[in-house]
């Protein structure tokens, strides 16, 4: 299969059913900006040392191909199988959240994006992930969609907060505390 087709070298790409639409559209920024970062979490699980992690990190990566084939799908179009986004999958990210902060300090100040090398990376998805989920938004006050793609994004960028924080941690890598000039 040729990875190049042409058929997008005039700024236009197909949703799955065929609808072609402005590369500019929001529809396709909403679903570049999940890719974006399914691509900054795959880095971030490059870091991951601990099984149990880098096992739920491809889970969440399968996640977000199931909300790419949602925004990527035709409005309207009938027939078209999508992927089930589970209440499941959002209580399971707010598991992990409550299981990783059990073995952190408690959050008093603001913290620096940063740390180490593992932690900032999560940070960098986290800020991906609100964007994602912003542009989702936007999408949403102009189109019908699925109300749980915004909330997995949402509860996920808490997660990735955490695990930023874990990182850390691990990595024995004090938090900077903000302070304000």
């Amino acid at each position: 299969m040729k990875i190049y087709t042409k058929k997008g070298d005039t700024g236009t790409t197909a949703l799955y059913g065929g609808l072609r639409l402005s590369k500019a559209d929001l529809r396709i920024e909403a679903y570049g900006n999940v890719d974006e970062l399914n691509s900054f979490i795959g880095l971030a699980a490059t870091y991951m040392e601990e099984k149990e992690y880098s096992d739920l990190i491809q889970d969440i990566q399968s996640r977000l191909f199931d909300i790419g084939t949602h925004l990527a799908a035709e409005p309207g179009k009938k027939n078209l199988i999508l992927p089930e986004i589970k209440e499941d999958y959002i209580v399971v990210l707010e598991q992990y959240i409550d299981k990783m902060n059990e073995h952190l300090p408690e959050l008093k100040f603001f913290i620096l994006p940063g740390g180490n090398k593992a932690a900032a990376v999560c940070h960098v998805a986290r800020t991906v992930c609100r964007r994602a989920e912003r542009g989702i938004v936007r999408l949403a006050e102009q189109e019908e969609i699925l109300p749980a793609l915004v909330k997995y994004l949402n509860r996920l960028s808490d997660f990735l907060f955490v695990l930023a924080r874990k990182m850390a941690n691990d990595g024995n890598t004090p938090e900077i505390v903000w302070k304000s000039h």
